[in-house]
């Protein structure tokens, strides 16, 4: 890890443009901006989950779950706090705007891979290091990386969460009662 960045982040950095795994890259995440809500940057590592999920469903052809994703991103990104993340923030909003217009005027808009604007040398150098040290190569494109990926969402293990849903209803069985 960076002296400034959680290595939760540099994970998502490197699995983004290494593996294309936006599964990943959103579970990885996830778990860090659970664990620090109410957080200066909680909002910011939100936006940055739900560009990895609209990459994920653009990828799978979810034209509707993309622009989802990518409309909340907006709201939530901004351009000082993805520059506190050492990213140009600016770029990244513009980009993910254009993507976001674009798919939701023509649903058959193609997907491509995305870069994140890193701008901290420190940060892309401990994101590259962490790529060499897993066997990644940074910039792998979509079309080498495994099918199996593509469709993450398949083949995981929703035990719990279904069991998290199912007491829930039942509480709220219990609360009408």
């Amino acid at each position: 890890m960076t002296a400034s960045y959680p290595l939760s982040y540099i994970s998502y950095l490197s699995e983004f443009h290494a593996t294309r795994d936006y599964f990943e890259c959103h579970e990885l995440l996830e778990e860090y901006w659970k664990a620090h809500q109410g957080e200066p940057l909680t909002n910011t590592w939100h936006g940055l989950i739900q560009v990895a999920v609209g990459l994920y469903h653009h990828r799978r052809g979810n034209t509707a779950g993309a622009v989802k994703m990518w409309s909340s991103a907006l709201v939530r990104l901004t351009d000082e706090t993805l520059a506190q993340l050492g990213l140009d923030g600016e770029a990244l909003l513009r980009e993910l705007a254009g993507r976001r217009d674009a798919l939701a005027q023509n649903s058959s808009f193609p997907y491509s891979d995305m870069e994140l604007p890193i701008v901290d040398p420190l940060l892309r150098e401990a994101c590259l290091t962490q790529c060499d040290e897993r066997g990644w190569r940074w910039g792998t494109p979509s079309s080498e990386i495994d099918a199996a990926v593509i469709q993450r969402h398949l083949t995981r293990d929703r035990s719990e969460v279904i069991a998290a849903r199912q007491q829930a209803a039942l509480n709220k069985q219990k609360e009408r009662s």
